[in-house]
């Protein structure tokens, strides 16, 4: 038996990428943000110390030359710095790289699927490939550019296969290819996830395996806080696929809970969307006229989270709660969302009281739908313990924490930088202020 908490594989990127908007705050090389030091050729990338320029120079000796060609404040799309690194480290030998997993299986970066003939039916992905062709071709030299082509089952390879590389905060910081990790396959019940030590991947059990076999450990590849139906179709959309596993085929928790209804009687939920009219718990029935109400609620919040893609608004979600109270089940996926909006934006604004309060609101949704061991749950403890030390109450936040610490011990280990400087200072804080040390 493999227990929940292990660490069963770690790996370096084959090739990565820093996103582009953190090139002034982050080490190109080793995702480090403190003072860096320019690149003395292109001045376009950063890093910490010479050391980690002399790691870099071997993605970035060509780059470098390309990069100087930019005119002053161009940015150069993510994408495209990674699969021109990509092309140039297959023109060096790459190809012959092994990426290893499980016990003494292996895989080469030709292994990867392509899905080339979905792509080609892609007509977004088709566009996306032909404009990142047209920026190569003009940013590096010609005769080092594969025909297109091969080019698109390079594309597709990447596009199907990278991960996002992830901070302890669930923050975006680049796109990474790693051979090993990407023949784990996907549920929407995982028993594994990914975490990030800089570039470096740490795949890491969330759930005991009784009989571990490397072909059973399963990550998720997309946000969890989705319905099946959303789920289902931006695993079609991204990585061609249709999920069959047990949340996406069954009538889980998860499922019955995704639209539900709040009984007016008794405040359990009603699985409206299913054709549920009457409580299971208490036989209330829905009105009649009820469907209207439901719908204009359900159209209202989902135009209000359209137009917070981007930017939660903490008066706009206080709206859509307002709208959606007696209506709504507190733990169907839309009022969770909007939770999650409005306590994202209450951090923001520094509005510590509503924070608390939706916070811990928010808490038993974020169980329901990411599951008890996460590190969306981990690092939301986090974030509430940290605002309870700021209000100086010291037993709550030291109780809370040492919940992020349980679930955060699991997901990422206690040698994680996460959880060696940012939750043990936390909890370090709580102990000696909830106990007079």
């Amino acid at each position: 038996m493999i227990k929940c908490g292990t660490s069963i594989h770690m790996e370096k990127p084959f090739v990565h990428v820093l996103s582009s908007h953190l090139r002034n705050q982050k080490c190109d090389h080793c995702y480090a943000e403190r003072e860096l030091l320019s690149c003395s050729g292109c001045r376009y990338v950063k890093y910490c110390d010479k050391s980690c320029q002399k790691s870099a120079w071997s993605y970035h000796k060509n780059e470098c030359i390309n990069l100087r060609k930019l005119p002053s404040g161009k940015e150069v799309p993510n994408t495209a710095r990674l699969l021109l690194r990509l092309i140039t480290k297959l023109k060096k030998g790459g190809e012959q790289e092994k990426g290893n997993y499980d016990k003494n299986k292996f895989r080469f970066f030709k292994d990867l699927q392509s899905h080339y003939s979905q792509i080609k039916e892609d007509n977004k992905r088709m566009e996306h490939a032909v404009s990142l062709y047209g920026v190569l071709k003009g940013f590096m030299e010609e005769n080092n550019l594969p025909n297109f082509s091969e080019f698109t089952g390079i594309y597709g390879r990447v596009v199907v296969n990278s991960f996002n590389i992830l901070d302890g905060d669930m923050n975006n910081l680049g796109t990474g290819i790693y051979l090993g990790a990407s023949t784990i396959d996907h549920s929407c019940e995982p028993n594994a996830v990914a975490v990030f030590s800089g570039t470096s991947i740490t795949i890491r059990t969330i759930k005991d395996i009784p009989e571990f076999k490397w072909s059973k450990v399963r990550i998720c590849y997309i946000d969890s806080l989705k319905s099946t139906e959303e789920r289902r179709s931006a695993l079609l959309e991204q990585y061609y696929f249709l999920c069959d596993c047990p949340r996406c085929n069954s009538l889980t928790k998860h499922n019955v809970l995704e639209a539900s209804v709040e009984c007016q009687k008794c405040f359990s939920s009603i699985s409206y969307h299913k054709g549920e009219s009457k409580c299971p718990s208490c036989s209330w029935e829905v009105p009649v006229d009820f469907s209207k109400v439901y719908f204009e609620v359900v159209n209202f919040t989902n135009e209000q989270h359209e137009r917070m893609n981007t930017i939660a608004y903490l008066d706009a979600c206080k709206v859509c709660l307002s709208k959606q109270k007696d209506i709504l089940h507190k733990n169907s996926l839309l009022y969770v969302k909007t939770m999650d909006l409005a306590f994202e934006a209450s951090l923001q604004l520094n509005k510590w009281d509503d924070a608390l309060s939706l916070g811990d609101q928010l808490s038993d949704g974020y169980r329901i739908y990411y599951g008890n061991t996460h590190p969306v749950l981990g690092l939301h403890y986090m974030k509430l313990g940290k605002i309870l030390l700021l209000k100086n109450e010291f037993e709550k936040a030291l109780e809370t924490l040492e919940k992020a610490e349980t679930i955060i011990k699991i997901t990422h280990g206690t040698e994680h930088e996460f959880y060696r400087t940012q939750l043990y200072r936390l909890l370090f804080e709580a102990k000696s202020a909830a106990y007079g040390l």
